[in-house]
């Protein structure tokens, strides 16, 4: 740590005698973040990323630049913490995940990976970096997965208490909400919480007297929304946050509420619009099927003609639930007659359910394979489900979860950033 220190104080002390000699434009650390240093060029590159992105966005009005600096040394120095505590644990993404990574981008774009390629380049970015940022980006979702995400576990009973307290949004499918995050310092003093609480109160009446929420967030919000004016956009209603649900389900547009006093600080939204919902009405299909999986004894061809032989004996006559049971690998359904009951789009793999949704009631297919092996499945019958129901106890498994999450990653950071040794050189950084 001190080798490292001291020849940050060489460099420094370097670049200064230099930029006296000579009116030169130099780069300098802004910051020492374990055993990493954050640069003045790394801050200004981050900051025009940003501010690039808010100005794609459409954000109006656009935050001040001292604003974007400060979100984009935030982002700078948490990346590099995280990056730090992945290389301690061993996280890495290795090359072959970064191709597959990168081919999936550039299909989602509808572009080969040289068409990538040479769009990046036209836009200015070189391609080798946007590979190790995303190397970057990568590493730090495994890090996140692994220490917070994997470890967040629903009960039933939150579910149940989510579904209680939105019951007053039954009737709208979405909304749309914007926010303000007002928060005490950590380990705040009753005197700092009570400033912070007055704080939130003064902006709630400025927007009640008509000022714009949008500016208000951009200078006194500390949430990730900030910088887009708070705004949280079009949220299911199951996707709102459990802290503000029972606040949303009594709002009318237009209409603001706080500041709600939870965890980190002091919480304010305003509810901006309203989409009604309709009921989940789903087809389902009840299936049953014979398996026959491929190993080094049974081949592809073998496992084919096999099923072939057990369709011709169900279409002369045969039972397909005792010949299910005797001769079908997946043993699960397999006793069962071979049955997979009421299944709803995307409960199964998709070559499955092509070839069920082509086949008529007690229609039996041909053989074909998917990823489990070879398959016969026929038929038996469909119906409109109102899966109303399961789709909000979904929705709802998915909310909390990512509250929880939410609410776990910060803390997480927040320990990052206190076990670490960081040393400030802000001195004229906006200069």
């Amino acid at each position: 740590m001190m080798k490292t220190r001291q020849l940050l104080l060489a460099l420094l002390l370097f670049l200064g005698a230099t930029a006296d000699a000579e009116p030169l434009l130099i780069d300098r650390v802004i910051a020492v973040v374990g055993e990493d240093v954050l640069t003045l060029s790394d801050l200004r590159h981050e900051a025009q990323k940003l501010e690039q992105r808010l100005r794609q966005k459409g954000v109006d009005p656009m935050p001040s630049a001292g604003a974007i600096q400060k979100r984009a040394f935030d982002t700078l120095l948490t990346n590099k913490l995280q990056l730090a505590e992945a290389a301690r644990l061993g996280i890495e993404a290795d090359e072959d995940t970064i191709n597959r990574a990168i081919a999936a981008i550039a299909s989602n774009n509808g572009l080969t990976v040289p068409e990538l390629r040479d769009t990046l380049e036209a836009e200015g970015m070189n391609f080798e970096s946007f590979r190790e940022s995303l190397r970057d980006e990568l590493i730090v979702r495994r890090l996140r997965d692994r220490e917070v995400t994997n470890r967040i576990q629903v009960t039933k009973s939150e579910v149940d208490s989510y579904l209680e307290r939105s019951g007053g949004l039954e009737g709208r499918e979405a909304v749309q909400l914007r926010y303000i995050l007002i928060t005490a310092p950590d380990g705040a003093s009753p005197e700092q919480r009570e400033k912070a609480r007055l704080l939130a109160l003064d902006v709630v009446e400025r927007v009640r007297q008509g000022e714009d929420f949008r500016s208000l967030a951009q200078q006194y919000s500390e949430d990730q929304t900030a910088l887009q004016g708070g705004e949280l956009g079009w949220l299911a209603v199951n996707g709102i946050p459990p802290l503000l649900q029972p606040y949303v389900a009594k709002m009318q547009e237009g209409e603001v509420q706080g500041p709600v006093a939870a965890g980190r600080g002091f919480h304010i939204i305003q509810l901006v619009d309203v989409r009604g919902s309709a009921n989940n009405i789903v087809r389902q299909t009840k299936a049953r099927h014979i398996l026959v999986r491929t190993n080094e004894v049974t081949s592809d061809t073998d496992a084919r003609q096999r099923l072939m032989q057990l369709r011709e004996r169900i279409i002369q006559g045969d039972d397909f639930d005792t010949l299910a049971r005797s001769n079908s690998d997946d043993k699960a359904s397999a006793i069962k007659g071979g049955d997979l009951g009421w299944s709803t789009p995307g409960n199964l793999v998709p070559a499955f359910e092509e070839q069920m949704d082509l086949l008529g009631i007690n229609e039996i297919s041909p053989p074909f394979k998917t990823q489990f092996g070879w398959h016969i499945v026929q038929v038996m019958g469909r119906r409109d489900y109102d899966a109303t129901d399961e789709t909000r106890r979904d929705q709802a498994r998915k909310a909390v979860r990512d509250e929880k999450a939410k609410e776990a990653l910060q803390s997480y950071l927040r320990r990052l950033r206190d076990e670490a040794y960081i040393e400030l050189r802000l001195e004229d950084i906006a200069s």
